[in-house]
């Protein structure tokens, strides 16, 4: 959970802390690696009567991750849900369904699901951040290496047999857009799924003045350690924004995020700014002429994009990566799924100040809608509807 730096993280530390204001939550949290008292402490401090368990301890080389992959390759079920799964985890946990210990369970994220037992004696709630067969799906069809691109259509196999089972196994899920939902009834059509909208904390991120920054900045945000990030801004940088400078020679590209890896430094360049880890994203949003988000991978919803329609940034995106969010294109942003279009798109911006202002003030406004205090209250209806039926007998 913490540091709160990647998009599911900050969609459940917004949700836990926004519905432990007005109900008695525990926060079960496992972590690899050896015990962290600093961690925990800190945990414990954000979630109070938080429960933590040390899982293992991994060294996180490159090798060592290698040699995880090797052992739980050969099981049924894929790699990123049994490299998240642990006996100690899997004992309390049953052992808290199983005692009723709760009024309602979350299984937060697919990955954690091999921890919660097939008997569900509590009502339980899956809460799925993205449609894992068709993001896998999409990472093995667009991925150049052949190694690679092997290892992720095996992957994409075991979760097209594994996540229909585990939708049916709780009794509720929660999906984060109506593109997704619709994609896991075509997996089980007679699953109980809502949808709860990704939301903003608009105390954090409030509209900034009007983009005045000379050279004018383009922005992409992201965990640059999470492939679909990483084809992202490699497709920028080679596709889009030989085009952009051509037409705005003093343009930037700033790639902030966490963990970049070898292939996103190399794009490092008089014209390419790759921050790494930053304290906060704010202030580079705050000094943004427009926010790209190219992806052409992915699933769920995108976080960012909202943080910056929030603070009243122009946006160009794909449709992937504007995927589920509600918008409107040609009104909120503007979408471009080309590499020519979507570099028109943002020499538009860059260039014309009444053009970007007239997105500026649009995604602010839409933004305002979003904010997590009322995002929770969608979130905590579901859980309640859950327990009551479940209780019913009902589905």
């Amino acid at each position: 959970m913490l540091p709160v730096d990647a998009g599911g993280k900050i969609r459940s530390y917004n949700i836990l802390r926004q519905l432990a204001r007005t109900h008695s939550v525990t926060f079960l949290s496992y972590y690899g690696g050896q015990k962290d008292e600093a961690y925990e402490a800190e945990i414990r401090r954000e979630m109070p009567g938080a429960e933590t368990i040390s899982t293992a301890a991994r060294d996180g080389t490159a090798f060592s991750q290698s040699v995880e992959y090797i052992r739980l390759i050969l099981q049924s079920a894929p790699f990123a849900v049994s490299k998240f799964t642990d006996l100690r985890v899997r004992r309390l946990v049953t052992s808290w369904v199983g005692e009723r210990k709760f009024d309602v369970a979350v299984c937060d994220f697919l990955s954690a699901s091999l921890n919660f037992p097939d008997n569900l004696f509590t009502p339980t709630v899956l809460f799925q951040h993205n449609v894992e067969t068709s993001l896998w799906q999409r990472l093995a069809a667009t991925e150049p290496n052949p190694i690679r691109r092997v290892a992720y259509g095996l992957e994409a196999r075991k979760m097209a047999r594994y996540e229909p089972a585990a939708l049916r196994k709780f009794h509720h899920v929660i999906a984060v857009s109506e593109n997704d939902r619709q994609q896991m009834l075509a997996m089980c059509p007679s699953c109980p799924i809502s949808v709860v909208p990704t939301g903003v904390d608009t105390t954090k991120y409030v509209v900034a003045p009007p983009a005045s920054a000379d050279p004018p900045q383009i922005v992409f945000l992201g965990s640059m350690d999470w492939e679909p990030n990483i084809d992202a801004v490699i497709y920028f940088c080679r596709e889009i924004f030989p085009r952009v400078r051509a037409a705005v020679p003093n343009a930037k590209f700033q790639i902030v995020g966490r963990n970049p890896h070898p292939p996103v430094r190399q794009l490092a360049s008089d014209y390419v700014e790759v921050t790494g880890t930053v304290p906060s994203v704010v202030g580079y949003l705050r000094d943004a002429t427009v926010v790209v988000v190219p992806l052409r991978i992915g699933g769920g919803t995108r976080l960012k994009i909202f943080e910056a329609m929030a603070m009243g940034k122009a946006v160009v995106s794909t449709s992937i990566g504007a995927e589920g969010l509600g918008i409107k294109d040609g009104q909120d942003l503007i979408l471009a799924d080309e590499a020519p279009s979507f570099a028109e798109a943002t020499i538009r911006i860059l260039r014309d100040g009444a053009f970007r202002r007239q997105y500026e003030q649009a995604a602010a406004k839409l933004a305002a809608r979003y904010d997590w205090s009322n995002i929770v209250e969608q979130f905590a209806a579901v859980l309640d509807h859950t327990r009551r039926d479940v209780r019913l007998g009902q589905p």
